[in-house]
């Protein structure tokens, strides 16, 4: 770590660390291809799938991060976050792993299969109304509660380092990409992104997609500072958390282009996937074809890595199912 402006901002090294604190915990996952998808696009695309990850999310790899790396006299107390899906069952998930308590503030419109989730793994849920506002005063009050460790979704310097080892393996896994691209909610995922590729193949870019709905960090990029919106409506709802301020440095300072797409466009990109290649990803993840399938410009002819960053769906509310 390194204080830049009094942020506490990871380095590569602790990107490494992570990668060998976490391995027992993780599934090193899979790169697929599609030849359909890359006449569709005029790109070469390379989906790294994170929907195969265990607790069906990247985040798993930040969570065990900071679950890991906590000393025993404060892991007793537990763990908390706030969240709407993904990073909840994660760090349920790590921290069932650690044999230690997880609390967790959820919105009460989260998905029901991650609820499930959460609780299947052993997580604690507190609900809120679905607002940064409510999820934040609601967990000041569980955190106070329960004294437990908070461990922020993608604000925080340990989380970033374990989501950087999805890139570090992509790198090992593909070789010679031209640009990767995620998607954008907070940016956990893409802080962890560019504090990997700026270190180990600065020459790629990388681009973040997120849903005109939700299109805060596109917003916040063009204006040069962050500009937050308190509950955003969309179907990726793993994207409606606004950057804050370590995440905010990273895309500032890393990111090529944020890219936006529709809400028929995001729902379009995710039953594409689902029927052509096979496998089950929920809509925050479909982002980026999206993006990718409304800009060719940008991609054509390009290797382009895609980040696949979950797949945790409640299948009975598909977002291409009528009533």
């Amino acid at each position: 770590m390194k204080d830049v402006s009094g942020l506490m901002v990871p380095e590569f090294q602790d990107v490494v660390d992570a990668h060998e604190r976490i391995k027992p915990h993780i599934h090193r996952t899979p790169v697929l291809t599609s030849e359909y998808m890359n006449q569709l696009s005029g790109a070469e695309l390379f989906f790294k799938c994170e929907n195969f990850q265990k607790a069906g999310a990247f985040k798993v790899r930040g969570a065990c991060n900071a679950v890991f790396g906590l000393s025993d006299e404060d892991a007793r107390r537990g763990v908390a976050t706030h969240s709407s899906g993904n990073h909840a069952l994660s760090l349920s998930y790590a921290a069932g792993r650690r044999g230690i308590p997880c609390h967790v503030v959820m919105p009460r419109t989260a998905p029901q299969a991650k609820k499930d989730a959460v609780r299947g793994y052993g997580g604690i849920i507190t609900e809120c109304e679905p607002s940064t506002t409510s999820r934040e005063e609601v967990f000041a009050r569980v955190e106070a509660e329960t004294g437990a460790e908070f461990v922020h979704p993608y604000n925080d310097p340990r989380v970033i380092a374990g989501q950087g080892t999805c890139s570090r393996e992509f790198m090992e896994q593909v070789q010679g990409l031209d640009a990767v691209i995620a998607p954008i909610g907070g940016g956990g995922m893409i802080s962890g992104t560019c504090l990997t590729l700026s270190n180990i193949a600065p020459h790629v870019e990388i681009y973040a997609a997120e849903p005109e709905q939700a299109d805060d960090a596109y917003r916040s990029f063009k204006a040069g500072h962050i500009i937050a919106d308190d509950a955003p409506n969309t179907v990726a709802d793993g994207l409606k958390v606004p950057l804050k301020d370590l995440t905010w440095h990273f895309v500032s300072n890393h990111v090529t282009d944020i890219l936006t797409a529709s809400e028929q466009e995001i729902i379009d990109a995710m039953k594409l996937t689902w029927a052509r290649m096979k496998i089950v990803m929920e809509p925050s993840c479909a982002v980026p074809l999206a993006v990718i399938l409304k800009n060719p410009e940008v991609f054509r002819g390009k290797r382009v890595g895609v980040i696949v960053t979950g797949g945790n769906v409640d299948l009975d509310k598909l977002p291409w199912m009528k009533g």
